[in-house]
C-alpha cells in the first residue's frame, strides 16, 4: 500500500471513529443510568479497537521539508505531508522507466530492463532524441577480456539477464526516497569538499592521488569488502576519483568504486556505484542513473546493484577492475567495470574543466563520522583493518595507473599519501612487479587512540 493510501485509510477510520462516537453518545444520553453503566465496558473496548487499528499508520515515520525528520507517533499535517507524497510520486514516475522485463534479485532489487534509449540519460535537453554511442578505442597498454560474461552482481544469481538493447536499472522506490533527508538532495552527496581533512563535515580519508599534470584517465584493481556502517546515514566507499577545477564551487568530478550506504539503498551489502558532479556537489550530479548524465551501454551491469562475491578476512580475496578514461575521439568520459565489460560513459558536455581534462587523480577510500553517539564512530573502513595487516586482512588498490594525452596507460609518478586521521584509518603505499604501484589502506574507526 502506497504511503499516499495510508493517509486516506487513516482518515476513513478516523471518521468511522467519530460517527461511532457520536452515535453511542446520543443512545447513552437517553438511557437509563443502569442502561449507561452495562455500556461504559463496551464502549471502552470499542474504542481501544478501533484506536488500534489506527496505530500502524499514525506511527509512519515521517521527514519534513526542511530535511528533518520527525518523531514517530506524531500525527503529520495533512496538506504538507500530501505534496510531500506527490513530489515522491512524481519523481518515481519519472525516474523508473518503463520496463519490457523486471527481474526479481536474491536481495530484495527490482531490476528494471530498459530500452537503452528510455534510460534517464535521455532525459536531458542535450540528449533527448538520440541514442548511446559506439564503444571507444581503449587506452594502449589495456589488456581487456571482450569474451567476459560474468558481472560478479547479486542480481544475475537468479538466472535472468536483459535482452540487447536494454540496460538493467535499479528500481527506486518510496522508501528509498524517504531515507533522504529531502526528495531534493535524494541521489546526491553532501556539498563537501574533496582531499581535505574532514573533521568539519565529518568525511575522513585514507587515499593516494597525484597532480601537477594533464590526465586524461585513471585505472585500478581493488578488492571489495562488507565494512560494517554503524550508523544508517553514515556510508563507506572505495573508490577512483577523476578531479578537475578548484576547491571551491567550480570542482568536477567523475566517481567510480564501490560502497556500503544504509540511507541510499537500505542495506549493508557493498554496491557498484558511480557519481558526478560539476559544481561541487550543489546542485548537478548525482548516484548512479538517479539523474539525467550517465549514459549506460551495457545489458548486465546494474549500477547501483550489490556485488558478489566479496573478499572474507584472511580468506579468499575478491577485486574487481575499474578504468575512467577520455575518449579521444568524442571527449566523453567512459567506464569500464571488470575485465572489458564498457559500463557507459558521462558526457563531455556535463562538465566545465574536464570537458577538457583532469588535473588530479585519486584512489582510496571514505566514510562519513556523524558523532551520532557523541564519539568516533565504528564505522568500519575497507575491510576494518589496518594497512599493516596486509594481504588477506587488509582491503587494497593494485596495478594504480594513469592515461596521458596520447591515450597511453602509465604507471604512477609523484604519489602523496593522505590519511585525515590516521589512528583511525591508515594507509600504505608499495610496489612489485605484480602489482605494480599499490597500497593497503582501511581501519576500524573508533578504538582507543581513535575515541
Amino acid at each position: 500500500m502506497s504511503l499516499l493510501c495510508c493517509y486516506f485509510r487513516r482518515r476513513q477510520l478516523q471518521c468511522i471513529q467519530q460517527q461511532t462516537i457520536q452515535k453511542y453518545s446520543s443512545k447513552m444520553a437517553s438511557s437509563t443510568s443502569h442502561n449507561r453503566l452495562s455500556l461504559i465496558p463496551f464502549f471502552v473496548v470499542f474504542l481501544f479497537v478501533v484506536s488500534s487499528s489506527l496505530t500502524p499508520v499514525l506511527s509512519l515515520p515521517t521527514v519534513s521539508d526542511s530535511g528533518h525528520r520527525k518523531p514517530e507517533n506524531q500525527t503529520f499535517w495533512p496538506r504538507k505531508e500530501i505534496q510531500k507524497l506527490k513530489r515522491i510520486n512524481d519523481y518515481l514516475k519519472k525516474i523508473n522507466k518503463p520496463a519490457v522485463k523486471t527481474i526479481q534479485s536474491p536481495d530484495g532489487d527490482v531490476i528494471d530492463c530498459v530500452l537503452s534509449h528510455l534510460q534517464p540519460a535521455f532525459d536531458h535537453p542535450d540528449l533527448k532524441g538520440q541514442k548511446p554511442l559506439d564503444p571507444p578505442e581503449r587506452p594502449k597498454g589495456h589488456e581487456s577480456t571482450e569474451t567476459v560474461t560474468e558481472s560478479f552482481q547479486q542480481w544475475t544469481n537468479s538466472g535472468e539477464s536483459c535482452p540487447e538493447g536494454t540496460v538493467p536499472i535499479r528500481r527506486t522506490t518510496e522508501r528509498d526516497v524517504l531515507r533522504a533527508n529531502s526528495v531534493r538532495r535524494y541521489g546526491r552527496k553532501s556539498t563537501r569538499h574533496v582531499r581535505r581533512d574532514s573533521s568539519a563535515n565529518g568525511h575522513e580519508h585514507a587515499v593516494v592521488f597525484v597532480n601537477g599534470e594533464q590526465y586524461y584517465g585513471a585505472k585500478a584493481n581493488l578488492n571489495v569488502w562488507s565494512p560494517h556502517v554503524t550508523d544508517a546515514y553514515e556510508f563507506s566507499l572505495s573508490q577512483i576519483w577523476v578531479i578537475s577545477g578548484s576547491f571551491g564551487n567550480d570542482l568536477n568530478t567523475i566517481e567510480a568504486g564501490w560502497q556500503v550506504s544504509p540511507e541510499l539503498y537500505g542495506d549493508n551489502y557493498p554496491r557498484f556505484f558511480t557519481y558526478w558532479t560539476t559544481d561541487a556537489y550543489q546542485a548537478t550530479g548525482c548516484y548512479n542513473l538517479l539523474c539525467s548524465g550517465f549514459v549506460q551501454t551495457n545489458n548486465r551491469i546494474a549500477i547501483g546493484a550489490a556485488i558478489s562475491p566479496r573478499s572474507s578476512y584472511n580468506a579468499r580475496q575478491f577485486d574487481i577492475g575499474l578504468m575512467v578514461w577520455k575518449d579521444p575521439k568524442h571527449g566523453h568520459w567512459w567506464l569500464e567495470f571488470g575485465s572489458g565489460l564498457l559500463v557507459g560513459y558521462w558526457p563531455a558536455f556535463l562538465f566545465s574543466h574536464l570537458r577538457s581534462h583532469a588535473n588530479m587523480i585519486q584512489f582510496g577510500g571514505e566514510i562519513v563520522n556523524s558523532r551520532s553517539s557523541g564519539y568516533h564512530t565504528s564505522t568500519q573502513m575497507g575491510s576494518g583493518h589496518f594497512a599493516e595487516e596486509g594481504f588477506g586482512k587488509a582491503a587494497y588498490f593494485r596495478n594504480l595507473q594513469t592515461v596521458d594525452w596520447d591515450n597511453n596507460l602509465l604507471p604512477l609518478n609523484n604519489l602523496h599519501l593522505l590519511a585525515d586521521h590516521s589512528n583511525c584509518y591508515d594507509i600504505r603505499q608499495g610496489r612489485n612487479n605484480v602489482w605494480g604501484t599499490y597500497f593497503y589502506y582501511g581501519g576500524p574507526g573508533r578504538n582507543v587512540k581513535c575515541p
